[in-house]
């Protein structure tokens, strides 16, 4: 996860507590970053990238599958005697 994303949203967080917590959001900004990139991390998230060359591999794997499921069919036709 990008460190920018995180530190937007634990900004947007910090900015919603009532002004009464200034003294309190530096330090509550620290934890709350490193909780959520704690979170985060236990996850298993993988980036968009990552997602979309699995996605196209996946989608090779499949086109090929589908060429050798066809070859096999007319292999059997060729060599299995009519029933």
């Amino acid at each position: 996860m990008d460190p920018k994303h995180l530190d937007d949203l634990a900004r947007s967080f910090m900015d919603s507590l009532p002004k009464g917590f200034q003294t309190l959001q530096a330090d509550a900004g620290k934890n709350l970053h490193s909780t959520l990139q704690a979170a985060l991390a236990r996850m298993n998230l993988v980036s968009r990238e990552e997602f979309d060359v699995q996605a196209a591999v996946l989608r090779r794997t499949r086109e090929k599958l589908d060429r050798l499921e066809k070859q096999l069919a007319e292999l059997e036709r060729q060599v299995l005697p009519k029933q």
